[in-house]
């Protein structure tokens, strides 16, 4: 399968390499391919810049985000949650028809708060939109010919890509969406990671609780020190 991972930090770099172990086609996109392989500093959160990752995967091609959404048969959005809408309406018509798997979280960083959340790294984001909207469902209305599902969202994307690395596996991945088929689609590849328990959670106003988890995640992190890990719903 030809896939299109739409971002280059951490997140999109866990996808793009797992698919290639898994033997897909992978395009990584980018806002402007020179400017990305130009950076020689880690980013704001402190990740070493993608052309000295690429290196190691040279049959992941980099492109722009229009020519890598047009060149795919799946996209997956890790575009970060002030941008996705906007980058994602101005491709929209090489998304037509295509399931786009969505992780990113509506972030506000650096919040003007009366009452702000400590963290061990600064001040927890704001989520906007919150409650009465998510940022899947702006992007589904955003580019209504494609078929959103709302997937990766309640743990880390390393996580995500080799669930086995927690607790043997034995957690669970939830995903929400409007079209059964796409949803479909996205557990096949869920599964291919190696995901066991993958629980649909229905349509995609679902993914209103999926992104305001992130707070809860946050918080079971850093009780835990920072490690990683899963939760499992028991039923």
């Amino acid at each position: 399968m030809k896939v299109a991972v739409l971002g280059t930090g951490g997140g999109g770099r866990a996808h793009a390499a797992r698919l290639l172990e898994l033997g897909h086609q992978v395009y990584v996109g980018t806002r402007d391919t020179q400017a990305t392989l130009g950076r020689s500093e880690p980013d704001f959160m402190g990740i070493d810049p993608f052309g000295q990752w690429a290196a190691a995967y040279p049959d992941i091609e980099l492109m722009n985000f229009d020519a890598a959404a047009a060149a795919a048969d799946f996209v997956i959005n890790g575009i970060d949650g002030a941008n996705a809408v906007r980058v994602l309406s101005g491709i929209g018509r090489h998304l037509a028809g295509k399931t786009l798997m969505d992780y990113a979280v509506p972030f506000v960083y650096n919040p003007e708060q009366a009452h702000p959340w400590p963290t061990p790294w600064g001040v927890m984001p704001a989520l906007d939109p919150v409650d009465h909207d998510s940022l899947g469902e702006r992007i589904q209305r955003a580019v209504p010919a494609a078929r959103v599902v709302k997937a990766c969202v309640t743990q880390e994307q390393q996580t995500a890509v080799d669930p086995k690395s927690v607790a043997g596996g034995d957690h669970t991945m939830f995903v929400a969406g409007d079209h059964d088929d796409a949803k479909a689609e996205v557990t096949a590849l869920l599964r291919a990671y190696g995901w066991q328990d993958v629980l649909d959670l229905g349509p995609l106003v679902c993914s209103r609780g999926m992104e305001m988890y992130s707070h809860m995640h946050s918080a079971i992190q850093f009780a835990l020190g920072g490690a990683r890990f899963g939760i499992k719903v028991m039923r």
